[in-house]
């Protein structure tokens, strides 16, 4: 059982190497690194630019958290490791708020993903 974040982190950055290995993916391999980052460095996107900077019906990854500030304006699908609760409220009234290894398993090849932040 996972004890903590450092944990479910460390964890999901081995996932995301594997796959990015077994599946030949860039942009996996790129996720991790990205979440090896300090917690300072990290990518925090507020809703409003998720709206702003997507377009209906796309897939989107943040690595890193998403706040709740501003609006939804599409449906959108959104994965990130950390989710406000003002965000995912916010998110999942449009469109979809998943986890990082959601998104993996349901498309592990990588396809039209778009990284924000």
């Amino acid at each position: 059982m996972i004890k903590n974040k450092n944990e479910e982190l460390n964890a999901l950055v081995q996932e995301l190497k594997k796959l990015a290995i077994q599946k030949d993916v860039k942009l996996w391999k790129r996720i991790a690194e990205d979440l090896e980052k300090p917690t300072r460095n990290r990518r925090a996107v507020n809703v409003y630019k998720l709206s702003k900077y997507s377009k209906e019906n796309d897939t989107v990854i943040i690595p890193g958290k998403v706040l709740g500030t501003g609006e939804l304006s599409h449906k959108l699908n959104v994965a990130a490791f950390n989710f406000s609760e003002e965000a995912k409220r916010k998110i999942s009234e449009k469109g979809k708020a998943i986890s990082i290894p959601d998104l993996m398993k349901q498309n592990p090849d990588g396809k039209n993903i778009k990284i924000l932040g």
